[in-house]
């Protein structure tokens, strides 16, 4: 990093941290989603510290939503980078269009000398480019090879990096909030763990999936969620089952259950639109199997928490 480049990322941290309140940007929360204590004193920990948050936890926990709150919340713009199997760290900073100028030189269409004009910056060049502070998200930076996160690493500290085929320095003018999740699949490296502040979202309980379910399906009436509730957790206790339906699952359930017109009744001895919730032919069947040897789901949660748990 150059001296001029590390002195403006000191006194960027300096004023961050100084305790003057009015420079620094606190998450306290969106009204669209129900974020615990504990993850709102971790996204303002990365805030403060100026470092990556890495959230991990199931999938459907909001991780991927947490980025476009945390955006919403502090008034900034969001960019987003979903690695896929065949991610490269390259690819964050820029891409130089080879095939672009190619055509351009054998077409005769564009000024093929200025090279600079066939640079695409990706996802990290951006937001070092923007002229104001962002949030990035870098979703599920665990289905890339292992080295990946490694090969970030020195482009998140510094915040900096060269272009190669013009040699010109792109430099962050802002320090972007960096959210990094996980689903956990792999273990992550630990140079590239030392330098985030950590998060593991986990699972809701019973109290908290009531918060989220308001927010969206306000208006549902009270049985018919007690319901739905007593049978979504009771899935997720039995232990036949290879996936567990998650958060984003009970909302689609619900929504399906909503539009047929399902009442409380019909779910009391049932679970209606199971698809919505159970994603294989094992787990599928093995719930079938369980009620065709006479069992039931239970009616309450104190049935739930009884013999029949």
């Amino acid at each position: 990093m150059s001296n001029a480049a590390a002195e403006s990322s000191r006194t960027e941290g300096a004023a961050s941290t100084s305790g003057n309140s009015s420079r620094f940007e606190r998450f306290e929360g969106t009204s669209g989603y129900i974020a615990s204590r504990g993850l709102v004193d971790a996204v303002n920990c990365a805030l403060a510290l100026q470092r990556p948050l890495l959230v991990k936890g199931e999938p459907g926990t909001g991780k991927t939503l947490l980025a476009h709150h945390v955006a919403e919340g502090l008034g900034m713009p969001l960019d987003s980078w979903h690695i896929k199997s065949t991610s490269k760290a390259e690819d964050g900073l820029y891409v130089y269009d080879t095939v672009q100028r190619l055509n351009d030189a054998r077409f005769g269409d564009g000024d093929v000398k200025d090279i600079r004009s066939y640079i695409r910056l990706g996802p990290l060049g951006r937001v070092f480019s923007a002229e104001n502070r962002e949030v990035l998200l870098i979703d599920e930076i665990d289905k890339a090879d292992l080295e990946f996160p490694n090969d970030i690493l020195r482009e998140l500290d510094e915040m900096q990096f060269t272009v190669l085929e013009t040699g010109d320095e792109v430099v962050a003018k802002k320090r972007p909030m960096v959210i990094i999740t996980s689903n956990n699949e792999k273990e992550l490296p630990d140079a590239f763990l030392r330098r985030c502040v950590f998060h593991f979202i986990d699972f809701p309980d019973v109290e908290q999936m009531r918060e989220i379910v308001d927010v969206h399906h306000p208006q549902l009436e009270k049985n018919l969620l007690e319901q739905v509730l007593v049978k979504f957790y009771w899935l997720r206790e039995q232990k036949e089952l290879r996936k567990r339906p998650s958060t984003s699952e009970l909302i689609d359930w619900i929504t399906a259950l909503l539009r047929a017109g399902a009442n409380p009744a019909q779910l009391e001895s049932e679970i209606p639109f199971m698809g919505a919730l159970l994603k294989n032919e094992q787990d599928t069947r093995a719930i079938q199997e369980f009620t065709s040897r006479g069992g039931t789901p239970p009616r309450n949660f104190d049935e739930l928490k009884g013999p029949r748990r």
